[in-house]
C-alpha cells in the first residue's frame, strides 16, 4: 500500500468519492518524504529499474534475425522471443495490486528486480529457442509489477507539492527507453553478440535492487493475507494470453483469414466477458476493475492508452521506413529518431513542477496538439526528404512527450485513496501496454496493406501509352541493363514510392486521431481546484 504522501501526480486530494472497499484494510502507515541523498539515490534506483524493464520490450526486436540464425530456426519462430515476453508481462501487470497486498510494496519490487536479473542471465545462456522462450516468459512474468510499483514508490518518496516532478522523472524513462531499445540492441548485436542484450541487465538490476532495498525497506507496510481469486486469475491468463498471441501472430497468419486467429479471438472475447462478470461480483477480485467506474480514471486511461498506441506504432514505423525504403543504416535511422528525448528531458521538469498549478487537461491538450502537428509534418514526407527534414519533427516531438505522461497520470490518479494507487497503476499500465502492442501490430499491418494498394495504383500507369514510363525504361536499357533488369529497377522505385505513400497515410491518420483525443480528455473532471486546496501548488 502507498503511504499517505503517495497522492495523485497533481498533488490532489480526492475530488470524488472512491468506490466502496470490499476487503478489510488497515489504515496505511504514515512515512515522511525522502530527503537529500536518499531521495536522489531512490529516484535513480527506481528509474534504472523502469528503464531496464521498458528497454527489454523493444531491445530484442532488431536482434531476432541474429537469434534465429544462431539457433537454427526461422525468423517467424524467432519472433516468439518478443511475443512470449509481451504475453507474460501483460498477464502479470494487472496483478500488481493483489501481489502488493500479499507481499508488500518494497519486498515485491526488490524481488521482481532480482528475478528479472536472473531471468535475463538465463536468457543469455539459453542453448536453444525453446529454453530462450521459456526464460523470456519468466522474465515477462516477474517484470509485471516493476513499472506500476516504481510509480507508487516514487510518488511516496516526494512531498505532495513535488509529486509532479516525481512523475516527470518516471515519464522520461518510459518514453525514452522504447526509442533507445532498437538502437542499443542493434549496436550490441552487430558489435558484440546478441546474448549481451540480456546480460547488460545484470549490473543495472543488481544496483537498482540494492539501492531500493537499502533505502525503502523500512518504508514497507508489509504483507497481509488476502485470498487468491483463482478463477479470476485463470480467466485473466486466458483472456490476455489469447488476445496478445492473436495481436502478435495476426499479421503473419493473415488475420481473420486464419482459423487459428478466429479461435484465439473467440477465446479472448468469451474469457474476457466471463472475467468481467466474475471480477465485478467477487468479494476479493484479483484485478480491481471497478476503478473504471470513476470518470477521471476511465477518461485518463483511455486517452493515455490510445495516444500511447499511436505513439508506439509510429516509433516502430519510422525507422522501418527509413531502413527498408530510404537507404538508412540502423545507425543513421537511430540518429534520426534518437533526438526525440532531448526536449522531453528539458521540459518535463517544468511540466512536473506546474502540473498542480495548471489544469492537467490543458497540459494534455498541448501534448495532443503537438503530436498531431508533428505527425502532420511527417505526412508531407516524400522519397526526396533529407536528414534534416526527418530530424526536425523528431526534435519537436520531444516537446509533446514532455506534456504527455505527467498530466494524464495526474488525471488517472486524481481522487484515489493511497491504498488504491498500486491497483490503479497496475490496471492503467496494463491497458497502456496492451494498446502499445495493438498499435504496433495494426500499424505494420496497415502499412503493408496501404503499400499494396498504392503499388497496384502506380503499376496501372506503367504501360506503352505512358511516355514518361517508356522514356525511363529506354534510359535504363540505354545504360546497359537488360529489359528485365530495367523493369526490376522500375519496380523497386514503385515499391519505394508505394511504401512512402503508405507511411504518410498513417502519419496523416495518426495526426487526425491525436486532434480527436483533445476532445476526449475534456470529458474528465477538473482536478486543479483540489490540487490548490491541498496545498499542492506552491
Amino acid at each position: 500500500m502507498a503511504d499517505s504522501h503517495a497522492l495523485p501526480a497533481s498533488g490532489a486530494l480526492p475530488a470524488e468519492a472512491p468506490p466502496p472497499a470490499r476487503a478489510p484494510s488497515a489504515s496505511p502507515p504514515v512515512f515522511e518524504p525522502l530527503k537529500g541523498a536518499q531521495l536522489v539515490l531512490g529516484t535513480l534506483a527506481l528509474s534504472l529499474a523502469t528503464f531496464m524493464n521498458v528497454l527489454d520490450t523493444s531491445i530484442a526486436n532488431v536482434s531476432i534475425p541474429a537469434i534465429a540464425g544462431d539457433m537454427g530456426v526461422s525468423p517467424a519462430q524467432g519472433t516468439w522471443v518478443i511475443t512470449s515476453f509481451a504475453v507474460a508481462n501483460a498477464i502479470s501487470v494487472p496483478l500488481t495490486g493483489w501481489l502488493t497486498q500479499r507481499f508488500g510494496q518494497v519486498r515485491l519490487f526488490t524481488m521482481s528486480v532480482l528475478l528479472f536479473v536472473v531471468a535475463s542471465w538465463l536468457c543469455g545462456l539459453a542453448p536453444n529457442i525453446g529454453l530462450l522462450i521459456a526464460f523470456r516468459v519468466l522474465q515477462g512474468l516477474v517484470a509485471g509489477p516493476m513499472i506500476p510499483l516504481s510509480q507508487t514508490l516514487l510518488l511516496a518518496s516526494y512531498p505532495r507539492a513535488k509529486a509532479g516532478t516525481a512523475m516527470a522523472m518516471w515519464a522520461m524513462t518510459v518514453l525514452v527507453a522504447p526509442v533507445a531499445g532498437p538502437l542499443l540492441g542493434g549496436w550490441i548485436t552487430d558489435n558484440i553478440s546478441w546474448p549481451w542484450i540480456f546480460y547488460i541487465n545484470i549490473p543495472v538490476g543488481l544496483v537498482a535492487a540494492a539501492l531500493t532495498w537499502s533505502i525503502y525497506r523500512s518504508r514497507d507496510p508489509g504483507p497481509r493475507r488476502v485470498p487468491l481469486d483463482v478463477i479470476g486469475l485463470v480467466l485473466l491468463v486466458l483472456f490476455v494470453g489469447a488476445m496478445q498471441i492473436m495481436i502478435d501472430m495476426g499479421k503473419e497468419l493473415d488475420w481473420f483469414e486464419s482459423g487459428e486467429i478466429i479461435a484465439l479471438a473467440v477465446v479472448a472475447v468469451v474469457s474476457f466477458l466471463f472475467f468481467l462478470a466474475w471480477e465485478l461480483t467477487d468479494k476479493h477480485p484479483i484485478v480491481e476493475i471497478r476503478l473504471f467506474a470513476r470518470r477521471n480514471f476511465v477518461t485518463g486511461t483511455l486517452a493515455l492508452s490510445i495516444a500511447y498506441g499511436l505513439f508506439f506504432g509510429n516509433v516502430v514505423l519510422l525507422p522501418l521506413w527509413l531502413q527498408q525504403h530510404m537507404g538508412y543504416t540502423a545507425t543513421w535511422a537511430g540518429l534520426a529518431t534518437a533526438p526525440v528525448g532531448l526536449l522531453a528531458i528539458v521540459l518535463s521538469p517544468w511540466v512536473g513542477k506546474n502540473v498542480s498549478r495548471i489544469d492537467p487537461r490543458k497540459l494534455a491538450t498541448v501534448a495532443f496538439l503537438g503530436f498531431g502537428a508533428v505527425l502532420w509534418m511527417r505526412s508531407n514526407f516524400n522519397t526526396q526528404a533529407d536528414f534534416m527534414t526527418i530530424l526536425i519533427p523528431t526534435l519537436l516531438q520531444g516537446a509533446a512527450m514532455a506534456f504527455f505522461f505527467i498530466p494524464l497520470q495526474a488525471i488517472v490518479f486524481s481522487g484515489l485513496q493511497p491504498q488504491q494507487t498500486p491497483s490503479a497503476a497496475g490496471l492503467s499500465n496494463f491497458v497502456r501496454i496492451t494498446a502499445g502492442a495493438v498499435g504496433t501490430s495494426l500499424f505494420t499491418t496497415l502499412w503493408e496493406s496501404r503499400a499494396s494498394l498504392h503499388h497496384s495504383q502506380l503499376v496501372e500507369s506503367i504501360h506503352t501509352g505512358n511516355a514518361t514510363a517508356m522514356a525511363t525504361l529506354d534510359q535504363l536499357m540505354g545504360s546497359g541493363l537488360s529489359r528485365e533488369q530495367a523493369l526490376a529497377n522500375i519496380d523497386r522505385m514503385i515499391n519505394q514510392q508505394a511504401f512512402t505513400l503508405a507511411v504518410t497515410d498513417l502519419f496523416y491518420l495518426s495526426a487526425a486521431l491525436f486532434f480527436v483525443l483533445v476532445a476526449v480528455i475534456w470529458f474528465s473532471k477538473p482536478v486543479l481546484g483540489a490540487a490548490v486546496d491541498a496545498g499542492g501548488a506552491h
